[in-house]
C-alpha cells in the first residue's frame, strides 16, 4: 500500500491514513504544553515532599503504610540475631499461600505492640525459622480506647464475621457479644471461628495492638462497667490460641458510655458535651433493639442515649456508624491536644 496502511476503528469499516500526516500529528501534540503544567508538577512535587518528610520523621507513626509481609508470633526474639521457630497457620500462610523463601524479608509481631524485622533462615515440612536483622521495638498503644458491646448473636450469613473484622480495622479496643432478650445466646464455634477473623483483619489493617474478644456478656454484667465513678477493674477475656487468662483492660476506667437508641441526641451533638474524653463504652442493641427495660437500666446505670439519624439501621451498620465516628472525634481531640498528655 506504499504510504498508507489500514487502521481498524469500532465500527469494522478500515480506516485509510497517511503515515506521514500521523506522524506529523504525534511532533505537533508533543510540542504542545498545558498552560498550568508548571506551576501544578511544582506544587505536586512539594506535597509529595512534605509527606515523605513526614513519613520518615518518627518510625512507625503510621501503621497503615504498608511494607514488609507481617505474621502474628506470641514470642518474638529477644535481639538481633535471635531465632524463632515458626508454625502453624502462619507458616502456612507464609511458605503455600505467598510462597516466601528463605532470604526474603518479614516482620513479625506479637498483638501487643512488638515489632521486629527479619528473614526467613531455613524451612522444612513442619514450620520455618526466623532470624530477627534488628532488635525490636515496642510501640505505645493508641490514646483511644473504645469498647463495643453489641448484640450480634442472631445475625446470619457472615454479618457477623464483617462486623467484629471491621471492628478491628477501625481500632476498637475491644468487642464483647452482648447477650439481651432478644439476642439471648451465641455458639462457641462462632466464638472459636471470630477469634480468626480478628488475627486476619488486625494483620490487614496494620495494626500492632490486636484487638481482644470478649466472652458474651449479659446486660446484668454490663451495667456495673457504666456506674460512676469506677476505679481500675480486672475482667477475664478469651484470647488467641483459646486461653483463658486474667488480664487488666481500661473498660472499668471509663467515663463514657454511648447507646444507639432511636430518635435520640445525636451523636454528635452528644459528644460536643462530653468533653474531650477518648475513651468509653459503646454499646448496640440487636435486631428488633433493646426492649424499654433494658434501656431504662443503662440509662439509670449512667449511659447517654445518642441517635444515628432518621433511618433504621442493621446491627452492624449502627456499630459501624457509632465506632467510626468516635474513633474519628478522638483522632481529632489528641491531634487538637498533641502537646498534651495522651487521652486514657
Amino acid at each position: 500500500m506504499g504510504g498508507f496502511r489500514w487502521i481498524p476503528c469500532a465500527s469494522s469499516k478500515p480506516v485509510l491514513q497517511s503515515r506521514s500526516w500521523i506522524l506529523l500529528q504525534m511532533q505537533t501534540l508533543a510540542t504542545l504544553r498545558p498552560r498550568f503544567a508548571g506551576p501544578l508538577n511544582r506544587s505536586l512535587l512539594k506535597t509529595l515532599s512534605l509527606r515523605a518528610l513526614s513519613s520518615s520523621s518518627s518510625d512507625y507513626a503510621s501503621q497503615s503504610l504498608g511494607g514488609l509481609p507481617r505474621f502474628f508470633s506470641e514470642v518474638l526474639p529477644p535481639s538481633k540475631g535471635g531465632i524463632v521457630h515458626i508454625q502453624g497457620d502462619e507458616f502456612w500462610h507464609m511458605s503455600k499461600v505467598l510462597r516466601l523463601s528463605t532470604n526474603d524479608r518479614v516482620e513479625l509481631f506479637n498483638g501487643k505492640g512488638g515489632l521486629i524485622g527479619g528473614c526467613i533462615q531455613r524451612i522444612d515440612r513442619c514450620g520455618l525459622d526466623f532470624v530477627a536483622l534488628e532488635d525490636p521495638k515496642l510501640v505505645p498503644t493508641p490514646g483511644a480506647y473504645w469498647h463495643v458491646f453489641a448484640a450480634f448473636g442472631t445475625l446470619k450469613g457472615g454479618r457477623a464475621d464483617w462486623l467484629v473484622e471491621k471492628c478491628t480495622e477501625l481500632g476498637a479496643s475491644s468487642v464483647t457479644p452482648l447477650l439481651t432478650e432478644r439476642s439471648s445466646s451465641i455458639s462457641e464455634n462462632r466464638v472459636d471461628r471470630l477469634q480468626r477473623v480478628v488475627l486476619a483483619a488486625t494483620k490487614q489493617c496494620q495494626r500492632l495492638h490486636e484487638m481482644i474478644l470478649n466472652p458474651p456478656m449479659k446486660i446484668d454484667g454490663l451495667l456495673p462497667l457504666m456506674g460512676f465513678p469506677v476505679v481500675g477493674g480486672i475482667v477475664a477475656l478469651v484470647i488467641p490460641f483459646y486461653q483463658l487468662r486474667v488480664v487488666p483492660i481500661n473498660i472499668a476506667q471509663s467515663k463514657v458510655c454511648f447507646v444507639a437508641v432511636a430518635e435520640a441526641t445525636p451523636v454528635v451533638s452528644a459528644l460536643s458535651l462530653s468533653g474531650k474524653e477518648c475513651s468509653g463504652l459503646i454499646i448496640v442493641g440487636p435486631e428488633g433493639d433493646f426492649t424499654k427495660k433494658e434501656v431504662e437500666m443503662m440509662l439509670e446505670a449512667g449511659a447517654t442515649a445518642v441517635g444515628l439519624g432518621p433511618l433504621r439501621l442493621r446491627v452492624e451498620t449502627a456499630t459501624m456508624a457509632l465506632l467510626s465516628t468516635l474513633m474519628l472525634w478522638s483522632d481529632s481531640q489528641q491531634t487538637s491536644i498533641s502537646t498534651e498528655p495522651s487521652c486514657r
